[in-house]
């Protein structure tokens, strides 16, 4: 199902709203070293936990960027209402995560963070990606991760889903067979994941899935991050139910 969306921002939080939940820094053991990581503790009676991965590096994509941040919002701030925990964790070569950035292999990172919330909180778990980030996900997700592993996933959230950026290209073969529910949420004018590629790549998609264009928005979501955290939240209330 495509959907290109108007969503009110009357909902969303300032980037510096304060948030009940507390900060916890956490060495995680990935398969280059340890790789730095920072949770936000949710509610203990909160029915998920999240994993939040970050855009390429080689571009400054860190844990801290701004579409994460306020991705990560919507996951944790009281005032979305759900207050799951979050980790958000810096790439193998990012930030204080030891090894080299590689391109492909982040996705082993991507499983050593499911791991360690598997083994932290015991509960279903949410996996989310902005760009890069994204497409490591539902690599490490779909085609990576074992079957036991699969069954703790709850859902996939792709945000900014590239298909080719700065001379890198991303496919996703593994979709047709990937049956977590999916929503693929990008900006109509997304330069890095056109409204056409990102069609085309959702029909293949194996259901449950949904694609979320926001009119006007970009790759990076400017002026739109409101709009972003609003359609987020509207589906992930949806999933809950």
């Amino acid at each position: 199902m495509t959907t290109t969306v108007a969503v009110p921002s009357s909902n969303a939080v300032p980037l510096d709203s304060p948030t009940r939940a507390s900060l916890r820094n956490v060495d995680l053991h990935g398969p280059a070293g340890r790789l730095e990581a920072i949770l936000n503790e949710g509610t203990p009676n909160a029915p998920c936990a999240v994993l939040l991965c970050h855009p390429h590096p080689l571009g400054g994509g860190t844990l801290h960027n701004k579409v994460v941040y306020r991705a990560m919002k919507v996951f944790n701030a009281a005032e979305w209402g759900l207050e799951w925990p979050v980790l958000r964790f810096n790439f193998r070569g990012t930030g204080l995560s030891q090894g080299k950035h590689d391109g492909q292999a982040e996705t082993e990172d991507v499983l050593a963070a499911l791991e360690w919330i598997e083994n932290e909180f015991n509960r279903p778990i949410i996996a989310a990606g902005f760009s890069f980030g994204a497409a490591m996900v539902l690599n490490a997700c779909c085609a990576k991760a074992s079957g036991c592993a699969r069954q703790r996933l709850r859902a996939l959230v792709a945000l900014g889903l590239p298909t080719h950026a700065e001379g890198r290209d991303y496919s996703y073969p593994f979709l047709p067979s990937c049956t977590t529910p999916k929503l693929f949420l990008s900006g109509e004018r997304d330069q890095y994941g056109p409204a056409e590629a990102l069609t085309q790549l959702s029909d293949s998609a194996a259901p449950p899935k949904r694609l979320l264009l926001l009119p006007g928005a970009d790759h990076f979501f400017t002026d739109q991050l409101d709009s972003m955290q609003a359609a987020l939240a509207g589906w992930l209330k949806e999933q809950m139910q």
